[in-house]
């Protein structure tokens, strides 16, 4: 496979499939500083993703029995919607919902950090 079609599947498939390559100019003293700034943002947006996926599969396994009594919508942002599904996934799930709920609050406790 040549080198530009497997960047482009990459890109379009991989794991820079949602990101954009963006190209700044800024003075060399401000590159390490850009660096990190951009490898903060990957990371918060891959944890932001995986979460979204955990929540995603949560609901679809569990949601009839998870939400009897809440409203995700009426929460904020995705870590909280993802800790209160996690937490009833933890009180009134099997064991496979306990192992799913441990590990969803293990990510939104991560992203905390």
């Amino acid at each position: 496979m040549p080198a530009n079609k497997r960047v482009r599947k990459y890109r379009s498939q991989g794991g820079a499939a949602d990101l954009v390559r963006v190209e700044v100019l800024i003075p060399p003293a401000a590159r390490d500083e850009v660096l990190a700034l951009a490898s903060r943002m990957r990371a918060e947006h891959r944890l932001t993703k995986e979460l979204q996926s955990l929540l995603d599969s949560a609901l679809r396994l569990y949601g009839p029995r998870i939400l009897d009594n809440v409203d995700l919508d009426r929460l904020p942002d995705l870590r909280s919607r993802t800790a209160v599904a996690a937490r009833a996934m933890i009180e009134r799930g099997d064991a496979r919902a306990f192992a799913m709920g441990r590990k969803m609050l293990d990510r939104v406790n991560t992203t905390e950090d």
